[in-house]
């Protein structure tokens, strides 16, 4: 059994490989940990790849909604990815990282108490859950966000540091002036540092 699993939580229209790499880039520095980067649960509507929760006629009224009602299939499908690295009962060892609306689900699998995890990495996302917000534990959480994104404006992450930490989470941030919606090799390697010590507790 691997003393921690790594979660990697694609975004919108995209699967579990696109991520896959990171894992393997992460892994030369991580022994003994585990990756798991599967698809997410839906087809795209909009050509090829796989989502969380549909974006057509999504608003910011109608979002945390369908956050919600993703959160059952959200939780069967991570529910399946701990038992198949035997670690179902162990989600301290676990951390979620995610990428556009992958971190807008791994923020939510946190504030919303479901799933105590070791650690969340949250790229280029936002926190968008319906209210109330209740850690189950004091989960340490790190924003990375490009200040060039024009998909999920960088305030986004701004904002989700400063709600988190309001509810009392240990937050870091990462914001990179002329970084656009993607994941920076620098945002990658302070992602791998932080994952590290979050597994090291």
């Amino acid at each position: 059994m691997a003393k921690g699993l790594i979660v990697l939580l694609h975004g919108v229209g995209s699967n579990g490989e696109d991520l896959a790499g990171l894992g393997a880039h992460w892994a030369s520095t991580l022994p003994d940990v585990a990756f798991a980067s599967p698809d997410a649960p839906f087809p795209f509507e909009h050509g090829p790849g796989y989502q969380w929760f549909s974006l057509s006629g999504v608003t910011p009224a109608n979002r945390a909604a369908r956050i919600f009602n993703a959160r059952q299939h959200f939780d069967r499908w991570l529910s399946g990815v701990l038992v198949a690295h035997q670690l179902q009962h162990s989600p301290e060892k676990v951390v979620l990282a995610g990428f556009s609306q992958g971190s807008i689900m791994a923020l939510d699998a946190v504030v919303s108490g479901r799933w105590p995890v070791a650690g969340v990495v949250a790229f280029s996302g936002r926190l968008a859950s319906p209210h109330p917000y209740n850690l189950a534990k004091q989960t340490p959480i790190m924003l990375i966000h490009g200040m060039a994104d024009s998909v999920i404006p960088w305030a986004e992450s701004e904002t989700a540091a400063r709600q988190l930490r309001e509810l009392g989470a240990a937050v870091s941030t990462q914001f990179d002036a002329s970084v656009g919606h993607t994941i920076s090799a620098q945002g990658a390697r302070s992602a791998g540092e932080f994952i590290g010590k979050c597994l090291a507790q």
